[in-house]
């Protein structure tokens, strides 16, 4: 069993980093090539780890994966910040997979939002309720990409007892502000889009934010992060514009290289973390080789590999 977690309400306003999940050559995850990127992650200052967030494709793991890769992200970072556990798919294995998370020292369960093409506002209520009942006394962090549900069920999900913050990943400020009005002041709400929509959400409410950056370049995630808690929008939105061209190439194919051009990254920085399973784009194309290896050059991280 790893060391106890510091406090994730400590740490929720801060950057909550999404972990890749590795795979080796015959398609199995391989969690102990995370070991370099999470020892990097944490000393350069990233606040929280997630496993079974989607840049650590969630959604292309079994339940048994997803288990596994919570146990062995705990043991690895060893109670050096506070671990948060993704859960989801059917209610059966959100639950099953909170239990399994919260055995393995999570310090918190991200819940991520159904993606059911039948959902009910009342049934996403239902649902997270049910997730939280199952382990209760453990913090409960919605994952909210779609706000279509509407506010007044936003609102009863903030109030379900366990809830502790909501990581909004719509770009939709003015409607983030209005859920925050509604909500427990003590409701911690996380912008869920990265770095590059921080500034916005930040300025409506949000504090931290979600990062898959950090398994590349997690001293930049950092250095923004910084910025924006003192109110340094210039210098915030500066920093973001270094990493612009990384991001677009991650938005190609309605986001299917998302994890994509992460994952290629590592490679070319020597800490390979393998494939993108289907239904996400693997290999990048020519082009997207090209720009990804110029990006990195420019930010000198080809260079300290061969250092």
């Amino acid at each position: 069993m790893p060391s106890p977690n510091p406090n994730v309400l400590d740490a929720l306003p801060g950057i909550s980093g999404i972990l890749v999940t590795p795979f080796d050559g015959d398609d199995r995850i391989a969690p102990d090539l995370l070991r370099p990127v999470i020892d990097r992650a944490i000393a350069a200052g990233v606040h929280i780890l997630t496993a079974n967030g989607n840049t650590g494709e969630f959604y292309g793991l079994t339940t048994a994966e997803a288990e596994r890769m919570v146990h062995a992200v705990a043991e690895m970072v060893d109670g050096r910040v506070p671990v948060v556990a993704g859960v989801g798919r059917s209610i059966g294995d959100a639950v099953a997979l909170a239990r399994a998370s919260k055995a393995a020292g999570a310090a918190a369960l991200m819940v991520h939002q159904p993606p059911d093409p039948f959902v009910a506002p009342r049934g996403v209520v239902s649902y997270v309720r049910r997730v939280a009942e199952a382990v209760e006394g453990l913090p409960l962090v919605l994952y909210l990409r779609n706000a279509g549900i509407g506010l007044d069920a936003i609102e009863q999900l903030c109030a379900i007892p366990g809830v502790a913050g909501v990581k909004w990943a719509t770009p939709e400020p003015l409607k983030l502000a209005e859920a925050i009005r509604r909500a427990d002041p003590k409701t911690v709400w996380v912008g869920g889009l990265a770095e590059v929509w921080a500034p916005p959400l930040t300025a409506v409410g949000a504090r931290g934010f979600t990062s898959g950056l950090i398994n590349v370049w997690p001293e930049q995630s950092v250095a923004i992060h910084s910025a924006l808690a003192a109110g340094d929008y210039a210098r915030a939105n500066a920093l973001i514009a270094t990493m612009s061209a990384f991001e677009e190439l991650r938005a190609e194919e309605g986001n299917g290289t998302n994890v994509s051009v992460v994952k290629a990254a590592l490679k070319l920085m020597g800490q390979d973390c393998g494939h993108v399973r289907p239904p996400g784009a693997w290999p990048l194309t020519d082009r997207q080789q090209s720009r990804l290896v110029e990006s990195l050059g420019a930010w000198g991280l080809t260079a300290k590999k061969a250092a």
